[in-house]
């Protein structure tokens, strides 16, 4: 589950301010209960075990099912989600002057993958999923998802700085998660990134999320598949290449040689080597948890004449 600082999640974050709650998650989270075994292990009545059930339920945190039992049908309840992560406001930067690009999902330049993989627009599936050919289907430019197992996919975007702009921080945000048949929410993938050829960063991503809906994943699309994934901000400044505020490496922007380099390259691999090979899913606007697309964003300052 991914939660901002909005009144969206507020119901999430109430939910979890109860010493009692947390308790009932703790044990629900090792075997499913029904409501007289958790008042049983808590000391509490059933009445108050439904009212802090109903909390978390209506939070999204857990779900209940309906078994046969020795009295007859009885309420189990089991966990939906296993990780939580929050997305704070962007940092604010230095007044620089920024040049941004918005980059679809689907208008890469280059690839080489393998399956799993595939591709899929607002309404439909490109072409067929597990047949790397569709990557290069004129439907391919409305991709919103993009997903393969192994293999790379490369993207090329026109480098806006003009004569006398001297770039600060590029700023690359982008939604991702692993890759996995349906979906596995606990699924490591070690993603490699280049600029303009040169490997800035590898970032884990933890997992394939299927816990809950994507905010604006459409409606056709399977309820076990991919639903989301994380926001990362990539940022490769004059120190060093971060990831969220992490240091990755110590490429800086004066390693991408932007000055005298009339395109900006952007790839993502998923390679050989990769001590987590769990592949890579990329979220458009048209799905996931984020109505946006790949944004580059190129601060730049400009020199005294």
């Amino acid at each position: 589950m991914e939660l901002d600082i909005s009144k969206h999640s507020l119901k999430v974050y109430e939910a979890l301010a109860s010493e009692t709650r947390l308790t009932m998650i703790q044990l629900i989270g090792k075997k499913k209960m029904n409501m007289s075994q958790l008042a049983e292990k808590m000391g509490l009545s059933n009445a108050i075990i439904t009212r802090h059930i109903q909390k978390l339920e209506q939070a999204g945190i857990v779900k209940s099912e309906r078994i046969p039992g020795k009295s007859g049908v009885q309420k189990m309840i089991f966990l939906s989600i296993d990780d939580i992560h929050i997305r704070f406001p962007e940092q604010i930067y230095h007044a620089y002057k920024l040049h941004t690009t918005d980059l679809k999902i689907g208008h890469f330049t280059d690839f080489e993958i393998k399956p799993t993989c595939g591709l899929a627009t607002a309404t439909a599936i490109v072409g067929k999923a597990d047949e790397p050919k569709y990557f290069m289907d004129s439907h391919r430019v409305d991709a919103s998802l993009l997903w393969f197992s192994e293999g790379f996919v490369e993207y090329k975007v026109p480098n806006l700085l003009q004569e006398h702009q001297i770039p600060e921080l590029l700023d690359i945000s982008f939604e991702v998660s692993s890759e996995f048949p349906l979906s596995n929410n606990i699924w490591p993938s070690d993603i490699s990134i280049y600029i303009n050829d040169q490997k800035v960063a590898v970032y884990t991503v933890p997992g394939n999320f299927s816990d809950t809906r994507g905010n604006y994943t459409p409606d056709w699309w399977d309820d076990h598949f991919s639903q989301y994934g994380l926001l990362k901000h990539l940022r490769i400044n004059s120190l060093d290449t971060g990831i969220d505020g992490e240091k990755h490496s110590d490429i800086t922007i004066k390693d991408l040689d932007l000055e005298n380099n009339p395109f900006i390259k952007l790839r993502f691999e998923i390679e050989q080597d990769a001590a987590n090979k769990g592949g890579i899913t990329l979220f458009g606007e048209n799905f996931g948890n984020h109505k946006q697309n790949i944004l580059l964003n190129l601060y730049y300052s400009d020199s005294v004449l």
